[in-house]
Protein backbone atom coordinates (compact mmCIF):
# COMPACT_ATOMS: atom_id res chain seq x y z
CA UNK A 1 0.00 0.00 0.00
CA UNK A 2 1.06 3.59 -0.19
CA UNK A 3 0.99 4.70 2.85
CA UNK A 4 2.97 8.44 2.53
CA UNK A 5 -0.30 10.09 3.28
CA UNK A 6 -0.83 8.67 6.47
CA UNK A 7 2.96 8.45 7.49
CA UNK A 8 2.95 12.18 6.73
CA UNK A 9 -0.30 12.56 8.77
CA UNK A 10 1.64 11.13 11.56
CA UNK A 11 5.08 13.36 10.53
CA UNK A 12 6.68 10.26 9.86
CA UNK A 13 9.73 9.79 7.24
CA UNK A 14 8.18 9.22 3.97
CA UNK A 15 10.34 9.08 0.63
CA UNK A 16 8.78 12.00 -1.32
CA UNK A 17 5.92 14.55 -0.21
CA UNK A 18 2.27 13.24 -0.56
CA UNK A 19 -0.30 14.65 -2.52
CA UNK A 20 -3.79 15.10 -3.29
CA UNK A 21 -6.08 17.69 -4.13
CA UNK A 22 -9.40 19.07 -2.53
CA UNK A 23 -12.48 18.42 -4.54
CA UNK A 24 -10.14 16.12 -7.33
CA UNK A 25 -13.03 14.15 -7.57
CA UNK A 26 -15.51 16.76 -9.89
CA UNK A 27 -16.56 19.21 -12.70
CA UNK A 28 -13.39 19.42 -14.39
CA UNK A 29 -12.94 15.90 -15.32
CA UNK A 30 -14.81 14.41 -18.18
CA UNK A 31 -15.56 11.13 -16.40
CA UNK A 32 -17.57 13.06 -13.89
CA UNK A 33 -19.46 15.14 -16.46
CA UNK A 34 -20.62 11.62 -18.12
CA UNK A 35 -21.87 10.43 -14.47
CA UNK A 36 -23.76 14.01 -13.79
CA UNK A 37 -25.06 14.08 -17.27
CA UNK A 38 -27.27 11.26 -15.99
CA UNK A 39 -27.86 11.59 -12.59
CA UNK A 40 -27.71 14.64 -9.88
CA UNK A 41 -25.62 15.79 -7.16
CA UNK A 42 -27.74 14.29 -4.90
CA UNK A 43 -28.31 11.01 -6.83
CA UNK A 44 -24.76 10.41 -7.53
CA UNK A 45 -23.69 11.07 -3.49
CA UNK A 46 -26.96 8.93 -2.54
CA UNK A 47 -26.20 5.63 -5.02
CA UNK A 48 -22.99 4.14 -3.54
CA UNK A 49 -22.12 2.27 -6.20
CA UNK A 50 -22.06 5.77 -8.35
CA UNK A 51 -19.79 7.76 -5.54
CA UNK A 52 -17.43 5.13 -5.16
CA UNK A 53 -16.55 5.21 -9.04
CA UNK A 54 -16.65 8.69 -8.92
CA UNK A 55 -14.09 8.55 -5.97
CA UNK A 56 -12.15 6.37 -7.35
CA UNK A 57 -11.69 8.25 -11.06
CA UNK A 58 -8.85 10.73 -9.90
CA UNK A 59 -7.32 7.89 -9.05
CA UNK A 60 -7.29 5.78 -11.47
CA UNK A 61 -5.89 8.87 -13.71
CA UNK A 62 -3.57 10.87 -11.75
CA UNK A 63 -0.89 9.77 -9.09
CA UNK A 64 -2.57 10.84 -6.21
CA UNK A 65 -1.33 9.45 -2.68
CA UNK A 66 -4.95 9.55 -1.29
CA UNK A 67 -8.31 9.04 -2.05
CA UNK A 68 -11.67 10.72 -0.86
CA UNK A 69 -15.15 9.58 -0.87
CA UNK A 70 -17.20 11.26 -2.82
CA UNK A 71 -20.05 13.60 -0.78
CA UNK A 72 -21.49 16.67 -0.08
CA UNK A 73 -20.90 18.81 3.51
CA UNK A 74 -24.67 19.28 3.43
CA UNK A 75 -25.57 15.95 3.38
CA UNK A 76 -26.29 15.68 7.35
CA UNK A 77 -28.54 18.81 7.01
CA UNK A 78 -31.18 17.08 4.87
CA UNK A 79 -30.72 13.87 7.21
CA UNK A 80 -32.21 16.99 10.10
CA UNK A 81 -35.09 18.05 8.36
CA UNK A 82 -33.69 21.02 6.09
CA UNK A 83 -34.85 20.83 2.13
CA UNK A 84 -31.73 20.44 -0.09
CA UNK A 85 -31.53 21.55 -3.63
CA UNK A 86 -28.62 21.89 -6.25
CA UNK A 87 -29.88 24.18 -8.23
CA UNK A 88 -28.02 24.37 -11.78
CA UNK A 89 -25.76 27.12 -11.45
CA UNK A 90 -26.51 28.84 -8.12
CA UNK A 91 -25.13 25.69 -6.01
CA UNK A 92 -26.95 24.26 -3.04
CA UNK A 93 -30.11 26.16 -2.13
CA UNK A 94 -31.90 25.36 1.56
CA UNK A 95 -35.60 26.15 1.35
CA UNK A 96 -36.36 26.33 4.79
CA UNK A 97 -33.77 28.02 6.80
CA UNK A 98 -32.62 28.04 10.36
CA UNK A 99 -33.69 31.61 11.27
CA UNK A 100 -34.86 30.98 15.47
CA UNK A 101 -34.96 29.66 18.10
CA UNK A 102 -38.05 27.13 16.93
CA UNK A 103 -36.46 25.84 13.73
CA UNK A 104 -33.40 25.11 15.71
CA UNK A 105 -35.15 23.12 18.04
CA UNK A 106 -37.07 21.59 14.85
CA UNK A 107 -33.57 20.03 13.49
CA UNK A 108 -33.48 16.24 14.13
CA UNK A 109 -30.52 15.48 16.55
CA UNK A 110 -29.83 12.16 13.80
CA UNK A 111 -27.52 8.72 14.99
CA UNK A 112 -26.04 8.52 11.12
CA UNK A 113 -28.48 5.51 9.75
CA UNK A 114 -30.04 8.91 7.95
CA UNK A 115 -26.48 8.63 6.24
CA UNK A 116 -25.79 5.07 5.91
CA UNK A 117 -25.31 5.65 1.98
CA UNK A 118 -22.34 7.23 2.75
CA UNK A 119 -20.49 4.50 4.67
CA UNK A 120 -21.97 2.30 2.16
CA UNK A 121 -20.01 4.02 -0.90
CA UNK A 122 -17.12 4.13 1.90
CA UNK A 123 -17.05 0.27 2.00
CA UNK A 124 -16.98 0.07 -1.89
CA UNK A 125 -14.25 2.24 -2.02
CA UNK A 126 -12.26 0.66 0.14
CA UNK A 127 -12.83 -2.58 -1.99
CA UNK A 128 -12.23 -1.18 -5.19
CA UNK A 129 -9.22 0.89 -4.07
CA UNK A 130 -7.55 -2.56 -3.31
CA UNK A 131 -5.02 -1.19 -0.81
CA UNK A 132 -3.10 1.33 -3.84
CA UNK A 133 -4.08 4.67 -1.68
CA UNK A 134 -5.86 5.71 1.85
CA UNK A 135 -9.37 6.81 1.59
CA UNK A 136 -10.65 9.75 3.45
CA UNK A 137 -13.42 10.71 5.02
CA UNK A 138 -15.00 14.18 5.33
CA UNK A 139 -17.81 16.32 7.20
CA UNK A 140 -18.57 19.76 7.00
CA UNK A 141 -17.68 22.03 10.48
CA UNK A 142 -20.48 23.45 12.49
CA UNK A 143 -20.13 27.16 11.62
CA UNK A 144 -20.18 26.38 7.96
CA UNK A 145 -22.63 23.86 7.98
CA UNK A 146 -24.86 26.75 10.12
CA UNK A 147 -23.90 29.76 7.83
CA UNK A 148 -25.48 27.23 5.16
CA UNK A 149 -28.68 26.67 6.85
CA UNK A 150 -28.87 29.76 7.86
CA UNK A 151 -28.56 31.70 4.94
CA UNK A 152 -30.41 29.34 2.76
CA UNK A 153 -27.39 28.83 0.71
CA UNK A 154 -23.72 30.43 0.00
CA UNK A 155 -23.27 33.57 1.00
CA UNK A 156 -20.56 36.66 0.63
CA UNK A 157 -21.08 38.10 3.91
CA UNK A 158 -22.61 36.00 6.72
CA UNK A 159 -24.89 39.19 7.42
CA UNK A 160 -27.90 36.60 8.51
CA UNK A 161 -25.06 34.11 10.37
CA UNK A 162 -23.51 36.64 12.30
CA UNK A 163 -26.80 38.56 13.21
CA UNK A 164 -28.42 35.22 14.38
CA UNK A 165 -25.14 34.81 16.12
CA UNK A 166 -25.03 38.34 17.94
CA UNK A 167 -28.57 38.23 18.68
CA UNK A 168 -29.91 34.93 19.60
CA UNK A 169 -26.77 33.93 21.43
CA UNK A 170 -28.31 30.89 23.38
CA UNK A 171 -29.95 30.07 19.69
CA UNK A 172 -26.87 29.66 18.27
CA UNK A 173 -24.91 27.65 20.79
CA UNK A 174 -27.99 25.26 20.66
CA UNK A 175 -27.41 24.84 16.60
CA UNK A 176 -23.77 24.47 16.65
CA UNK A 177 -24.07 21.79 19.53
CA UNK A 178 -26.75 19.91 17.70
CA UNK A 179 -24.15 19.87 14.42
CA UNK A 180 -21.47 19.37 16.40
CA UNK A 181 -22.96 15.79 17.98
CA UNK A 182 -24.28 14.99 14.78
CA UNK A 183 -21.20 15.47 12.77
CA UNK A 184 -19.68 13.74 15.23
CA UNK A 185 -21.44 10.60 14.98
CA UNK A 186 -21.69 11.16 11.13
CA UNK A 187 -17.41 10.98 11.49
CA UNK A 188 -17.48 8.15 13.25
CA UNK A 189 -19.38 5.90 11.45
CA UNK A 190 -17.10 6.65 8.33
CA UNK A 191 -14.14 5.40 10.02
CA UNK A 192 -16.24 2.63 11.06
CA UNK A 193 -16.87 1.83 7.39
CA UNK A 194 -13.62 1.98 6.50
CA UNK A 195 -11.98 5.64 6.02
CA UNK A 196 -8.31 5.52 7.00
CA UNK A 197 -8.66 9.60 7.71
CA UNK A 198 -10.84 12.42 8.36
CA UNK A 199 -11.28 15.94 7.60
CA UNK A 200 -13.25 18.63 9.02
CA UNK A 201 -14.01 21.62 6.28
CA UNK A 202 -14.98 24.73 8.03
CA UNK A 203 -14.71 26.33 4.60
CA UNK A 204 -16.19 29.42 5.84
CA UNK A 205 -14.78 30.00 9.70
CA UNK A 206 -12.45 33.07 7.99
CA UNK A 207 -15.41 35.52 8.00
CA UNK A 208 -14.74 35.50 11.61
CA UNK A 209 -12.49 37.48 13.89
CA UNK A 210 -10.93 35.51 16.33
CA UNK A 211 -12.58 37.20 19.22
CA UNK A 212 -15.85 35.47 17.41
CA UNK A 213 -14.19 32.32 16.52
CA UNK A 214 -13.32 31.80 20.56
CA UNK A 215 -16.52 33.03 21.75
CA UNK A 216 -19.15 30.99 19.39
CA UNK A 217 -16.88 28.33 17.42
CA UNK A 218 -14.16 26.62 18.85
CA UNK A 219 -15.82 24.70 21.47
CA UNK A 220 -18.18 22.81 19.39
CA UNK A 221 -15.41 22.31 17.14
CA UNK A 222 -12.69 21.05 19.69
CA UNK A 223 -16.49 18.49 20.95
CA UNK A 224 -16.05 16.97 17.98
CA UNK A 225 -11.85 16.27 17.50
CA UNK A 226 -12.33 15.36 21.69
CA UNK A 227 -15.46 13.06 20.11
CA UNK A 228 -13.02 11.36 17.82
CA UNK A 229 -9.56 10.65 19.25
CA UNK A 230 -10.19 7.27 20.39
CA UNK A 231 -10.89 5.79 16.68
CA UNK A 232 -7.33 6.67 16.04
CA UNK A 233 -6.72 7.81 12.76
CA UNK A 234 -5.82 11.17 11.66
CA UNK A 235 -7.77 14.19 11.90
CA UNK A 236 -7.51 17.34 9.34
CA UNK A 237 -9.14 20.42 10.35
CA UNK A 238 -9.36 22.58 7.32
CA UNK A 239 -10.46 26.22 6.54
CA UNK A 240 -9.84 28.63 4.22
CA UNK A 241 -8.76 32.49 4.75
CA UNK A 242 -8.18 31.50 8.42
CA UNK A 243 -4.67 33.31 8.84
CA UNK A 244 -5.84 35.02 11.86
CA UNK A 245 -7.24 31.68 13.29
CA UNK A 246 -4.75 29.67 13.22
CA UNK A 247 -3.56 29.10 16.88
CA UNK A 248 -7.17 29.41 17.86
CA UNK A 249 -7.73 26.14 15.18
CA UNK A 250 -4.98 24.16 16.53
CA UNK A 251 -6.58 24.93 19.88
CA UNK A 252 -9.91 23.14 19.13
CA UNK A 253 -7.99 19.88 17.86
CA UNK A 254 -6.61 17.93 14.45
CA UNK A 255 -3.69 15.82 14.05
CA UNK A 256 -3.19 17.57 10.42
CA UNK A 257 -4.30 21.55 10.34
CA UNK A 258 -5.03 23.04 6.57
CA UNK A 259 -3.17 26.00 5.55
CA UNK A 260 -4.37 28.13 2.36
CA UNK A 261 -2.29 30.34 0.13
CA UNK A 262 -3.07 33.19 1.98
CA UNK A 263 0.02 32.30 4.25
CA UNK A 264 2.90 31.15 3.78
CA UNK A 265 3.50 27.62 4.51
CA UNK A 266 6.68 27.61 6.49
CA UNK A 267 4.88 31.13 8.91
CA UNK A 268 1.53 28.89 9.10
CA UNK A 269 3.20 25.53 10.38
CA UNK A 270 5.40 27.80 13.35
CA UNK A 271 2.13 29.21 14.05
CA UNK A 272 0.28 26.07 14.45
CA UNK A 273 3.90 24.40 16.07
CA UNK A 274 5.96 21.93 14.30
CA UNK A 275 4.39 19.36 16.81
CA UNK A 276 1.36 18.96 14.34
CA UNK A 277 1.49 18.07 10.79
CA UNK A 278 0.25 20.70 7.79
CA UNK A 279 -1.97 20.77 5.02
CA UNK A 280 -1.80 22.78 1.78
CA UNK A 281 -1.21 25.32 0.12
CA UNK A 282 -1.36 26.02 -3.43
CA UNK A 283 -3.35 28.60 -5.02
CA UNK A 284 -6.16 26.66 -6.87
CA UNK A 285 -5.89 29.53 -9.60
CA UNK A 286 -2.42 28.73 -10.11
CA UNK A 287 -3.25 24.95 -11.60
CA UNK A 288 -4.58 27.21 -14.90
CA UNK A 289 -0.91 29.01 -14.84
CA UNK A 290 1.70 27.73 -17.52
CA UNK A 291 3.35 24.77 -15.89
CA UNK A 292 6.58 26.19 -15.51
CA UNK A 293 5.02 28.85 -12.91
CA UNK A 294 2.80 26.02 -11.55
CA UNK A 295 6.59 24.33 -10.86
CA UNK A 296 7.80 27.53 -9.27
CA UNK A 297 5.42 27.96 -7.20
CA UNK A 298 5.51 24.08 -5.96
CA UNK A 299 9.38 24.57 -5.67
CA UNK A 300 8.39 27.64 -3.22
CA UNK A 301 6.26 25.64 -0.91
CA UNK A 302 8.33 22.68 -1.02
CA UNK A 303 11.29 24.85 0.21
CA UNK A 304 9.32 26.38 2.91
CA UNK A 305 8.31 23.20 3.82
CA UNK A 306 12.17 21.90 4.83
CA UNK A 307 11.69 18.27 4.28
CA UNK A 308 10.23 18.40 7.55
CA UNK A 309 8.17 15.10 8.21
CA UNK A 310 4.71 16.02 8.16
CA UNK A 311 3.59 17.94 4.81
CA UNK A 312 1.00 17.23 2.70
CA UNK A 313 1.19 19.02 -0.87
CA UNK A 314 -2.85 19.91 -1.38
CA UNK A 315 -4.43 23.38 -2.65
CA UNK A 316 -5.56 26.13 -0.52
CA UNK A 317 -8.85 24.87 -1.60
CA UNK A 318 -10.41 22.57 -3.86
CA UNK A 319 -9.85 22.29 -7.11
CA UNK A 320 -11.98 24.69 -9.77
CA UNK A 321 -14.45 23.65 -12.81
CA UNK A 322 -12.14 23.79 -15.83
CA UNK A 323 -8.90 23.39 -14.81
CA UNK A 324 -6.80 21.96 -16.47
CA UNK A 325 -6.81 18.17 -16.50
CA UNK A 326 -3.25 18.09 -17.28
CA UNK A 327 -1.95 20.67 -14.92
CA UNK A 328 -3.06 18.24 -12.10
CA UNK A 329 -1.61 15.57 -13.94
CA UNK A 330 1.74 17.46 -14.05
CA UNK A 331 1.26 19.14 -10.61
CA UNK A 332 1.20 15.69 -8.66
CA UNK A 333 4.01 14.41 -10.72
CA UNK A 334 5.90 17.65 -9.62
CA UNK A 335 5.33 17.26 -6.15
CA UNK A 336 7.01 13.90 -6.10
CA UNK A 337 9.37 14.51 -8.56
CA UNK A 338 11.05 17.89 -6.62
CA UNK A 339 10.37 16.59 -3.04
CA UNK A 340 12.74 12.90 -3.41
CA UNK A 341 14.12 12.46 -0.13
Amino acid sequence: MNDRFLKACRREPVDCTPVWFMRQAGRYMQEYQAIRAQHSILEVCKTPELAAQVTLQPIDRFPLDAAIIFADILLPLEAMGLQLEFAEGEGPIIHNPVRDRASVDQLQPVDGDELAYVEAAIRQARRALTGKVPLIGFAGAPFTLASYAIEGGGSRNYILTKQFMYREPEAWHRLLDKLARVVTGYLRRQIRAGAEAVQLFDSWVGCLSPGDYAEYVLPHVQLIFDGLKREQVPLIHFGTGTGSLLRLMRQAGGDVIGLDWRVHLDDGWRTVGHDVAVQGNLDPVALFAPLHEIERRVEEILRRAAGRPGHIFNLGHGILPNTPVESVAATAEMVHKLSQR
